[in-house]
């Protein structure tokens, strides 16, 4: 796994063209007048294999895809050339124009609008010779040190972007690497709404598929070149102090996937190195390389865009790729302190609150922050022998910090533990001592949950004032490490990756931990007006000591605002432990724009009262609609805490989730979940299965409505539905979930009354029928929902 000469490791092919054949197409789009006017340019390399002059028909041909499988052909372009026997040479189309095409946007800002280019070339007394084909994106992405933070600035189409990303691997460690995992792979990290993945230097540059789906899910990427810690004089044995042993090689194979990934939209910059800059002759010819056409260079500080400058001679298509920043290493120049210092970081648990702090981490744009990673206690098991699934060590310090001590299996898959001593005290132990694997594995996720919205909410509670944005160390493993990750390498999420996807929404209501006062954020370019965030308090009883509503509210634009302080727990009677939920709705139909949910306790104290509360039954009512095609399972579920009857009074009464404003591929209100009122209380509930019906086709099982049966009234705290293959004989162990599965939310909970839609779909592997459970922390044993 840690081979650099591992030789010939992607797939090998062998194709057959004409005597012409096309080689390394470059598409550039220019923009001017406020978006309006737009050309394609387009440079392609011809070569003649023949032993005469080829006489051709060069055709370009731009589409777009309609609804309804249809295609539209935007521009259809076809050109004479002579091509020299055995010679190259350079064809550059006459630019295309287009007016106000669809733009391609980062996730979380608008589509990502993609238009098919088709290049092919047709030869005399031959015909159709070669032919290539790429999706493009229309947009543009500027970048520069911002003069507030000191962290680099990003904008995509005139818009500035807060970076929320995350420290790409690879996405596997023995290169078994295909097309289907890596969509599910840029897919998570979408579903989490990151708008940025790092291809780390350490790692690789992933192949065509992979930047694919970064373009159809608008993931930008930064994309590094492949010097670290392996070529600088560091590791056992010791690397070459002088960079890669090879450099024109290396310079070879860097402009090689230069022209490989230059057409992707979602490719956002280059650099040279991780945490270090390439050897100065690699560096100076990667700057040279990777210079700006003049069209790009040029910037004006004032309009901080850049400005309409007419071409020059040599078309952008013409460079190497002339349109992307190239920044040298990882930590300079408006990452980090931009002097290369190592001031990333840190890469441990942490106290929540200190995520809101002035003093957690002071520059403008970190490229590296990280934190605990423990999966599930399935994963354990299927992946490391019994004497991995023992848990850690509790050793007490003489300062009454404690430190874990975990097995050597654990040791040496890189696990992160959940105390730091002399800072934070274990977090695992605020919820009580784990009495085995689940239990150590299910508090894990709690913490998991809490760390990672912190780590998010605290960095964008300074968006634009502080910082610029931030990539998290890191989302995935490529091997089955417990080291700082969203999923396992088995594609089973961890708690972490629901509280990225709930603190990374475009618009988002938040808690600040450290001044406990409620903030609103909104990332998108236009006001939010007539909306009111609702707050509510409730006790492990399932009692509600404080509600409030802030109502006639407009968000500005690009800002996190504060909204109100929190007067609960400064008011009488506290209790140590309690459950707060935020609501950020629109006050004409309240409908549900962002939903967030914190368990919390008194300062100084813990959550050991949640122990007991695992006896509380609470009672759900589950109503499923499943949708089968082929072998894929999509599920709608309407999840229900019916141990009380909502209070008519409190605007919660009458939330509804809507769709989400940029769109998403979970849409919470396909189910067409109404605004309850008194009218729509008086409906029987068949009606509104009717109106779920409505959305499926014949090709569908019935409607299914579970009981899960309880007595109390309280909040269903932590629920985790999860999917398993029927299997009436199976063996202790053996682990029968069906991976990967996308869930519109996963480890939520529900307030007496509340109601949530939940999304998910998966594939089934061949004679597999598909078993649905749902577990939570008073939960404990699992209930078969489907």
């Amino acid at each position: 796994m840690r081979d650099r000469n591992t030789g010939i490791w992607d797939e090998a092919s062998i194709y057959v063209t004409g005597p012409v054949k096309i080689v390394d197409p470059h598409l550039v789009s220019t923009f001017f007048d406020g978006y309006k006017r737009v050309y394609l340019y387009a440079t392609t390399e011809l070569e003649n294999k023949s032993a005469w002059v080829a006489e051709c028909n060069i055709n370009i041909q731009v589409t777009v895809e309609l609804e309804g499988n249809f295609c539209l052909v935007e521009h259809l372009q076809t050109q004479h050339v002579s091509i020299p026997a055995g010679k190259t040479i350079q064809y550059t189309f006459p630019q295309l124009f287009f007016y106000k095409p669809n733009l391609w946007w980062p996730n979380g800002m608008g589509k990502q609008s993609l238009y098919n280019v088709s290049i092919t070339v047709d030869a005399e007394g031959f015909g159709e010779s070669d032919s290539w084909n790429q999706l493009f994106g229309f947009r543009k992405i500027e970048s520069y040190i911002d003069s507030n933070t000191g962290g680099r600035l990003f904008k995509v189409n005139g818009q500035p972007i807060f970076i929320r990303g995350g420290n790409w691997i690879v996405s596997d460690g023995l290169l078994r690497l295909s097309r289907k995992r890596y969509k599910t792979d840029i897919k998570f990290h979408a579903d989490m709404n990151f708008n940025m993945i790092r291809c780390w230097g350490g790692g690789l540059a992933e192949r065509p598929e992979f930047y694919h789906y970064c373009d159809i899910y608008g993931l930008l990427v930064w994309q590094e070149f492949w010097i670290t810690g392996d070529v600088d004089g560091r590791g056992v044995p010791v690397s070459n102090p002088n960079g890669p042993l090879d450099h024109g090689l290396f310079l070879l194979c860097a402009r090689d996937t230069v022209k490989l990934l230059r057409n992707h939209p979602s490719l956002a910059l280059w650099v040279g190195g991780n945490e270090q800059v390439p050897p100065p002759d690699i560096n100076a010819a990667l700057k040279n390389d990777l210079k700006l056409h003049p069209h790009f260079l040029k910037f004006d500080e004032n309009s901080q865009s850049m400005q309409d400058l007419p071409l020059q001679s040599v078309a952008p298509s013409q460079y190497l790729d002339g349109t992307r920043i190239y920044v040298q290493g990882s930590m300079w120049d408006g990452f980090a302190n931009g002097k290369g210092d190592f001031t990333d970081g840190p890469y441990e648990i942490q106290n929540p609150e200190d995520f809101f702090r002035d003093d957690y981490y002071k520059y403008g744009f970190n490229p590296e922050v990280g934190n605990v990673g423990m999966p599930v206690a399935a994963t354990i098991r299927a992946t490391m022998p019994p004497e991995g699934w023992q848990i850690p060590l509790f050793k007490v310090m003489p300062d009454g910090y404690v430190e874990e001590v975990a097995n050597p299996i654990w040791e040496y898959h890189k696990y992160i533990p959940y105390s730091k001593p002399g800072k934070v005290h274990d977090q695992i132990l605020l919820y009580g001592v784990p009495k085995d694997l689940d239990d150590f594995c299910l508090k894990a996720q709690l913490v998991n949950y809490i760390q990672y919205r912190a780590l998010i909410e605290g960095y964008t509670s300074k968006m634009w004032k502080k910082h610029t944005g931030f990539l998290i160390w890191k989302t995935q493993n490529p091997w089955t490490g417990l080291r700082g990750q969203f999923y396992d390498h088995l594609l089973d999420q961890t708690a972490g990756f629901y509280g990225c996807r709930c603190a990374a929404e475009p618009i988002h209501v938040q808690l600040n931990l450290s001044t406990y006062s409620i903030e609103a954020v909104n990332t998108l370019s236009e006001q939010l007006s007539g909306v009111a965030i609702e707050a509510s308090v409730w006790d492990l009883s399932g009692a509600c000591p404080y509600y409030k509503v802030f109502e006639k509210l407009s968000l500005p634009p690009k800002k996190t605002v504060s909204i109100g302080e929190m007067k609960y727990p400064k008011s009488k009677n506290p209790k140590p432990v309690y459950f707060l939920l935020l609501k950020l709705y629109n006050m004409s139909d309240y409908g549900i724009i962002s939903r967030n949910f914190y368990w919390l306790h008194l300062p100084g104290g813990d959550y050991k009262l949640l122990e007991p509360y695992r006896k509380r039954k609470v009672p759900l009512k589950i109503t499923s609609k499943t949708f089968i095609k082929g072998s894929t399972y999509e599920i709608d579920m309407r999840v229900h805490n019916i141990s009380k009857k909502p209070d008519s009074k409190c605007s919660t009464y009458k939330n509804n989730f809507i769709t989400r404003l940029v769109g998403d591929d979970f849409d919470t209100s396909s189910m067409e979940l109404e605004p309850v009122n008194d009218k729509a209380k008086q409906k029987p509930e068949a009606s509104l299965l009717q109106r779920i019906y409505k959305h499926f086709s014949p090709e569908t099982d019935g409607l299914r409505v579970t009981e899960i049966n309880g007595s109390e009234e309280g909040v269903a705290f932590f629920l985790h539905f999860s999917i398993h293959a029927s299997k009436t004989n199976h063996q202790e162990g053996e682990d029968l979930r069906i991976l990967p599965v996308h869930y519109s939310d996963n480890h939520f909970s529900l307030v007496p009354g509340e109601i949530m839609p939940i999304k998910l779909s998966f594939e089934v592997p061949p004679g597999v029928t598909p078993r649905i459970t749902l577990q939570g922390w008073n939960y404990y044993n699992g209930h078969n929902i489907f």
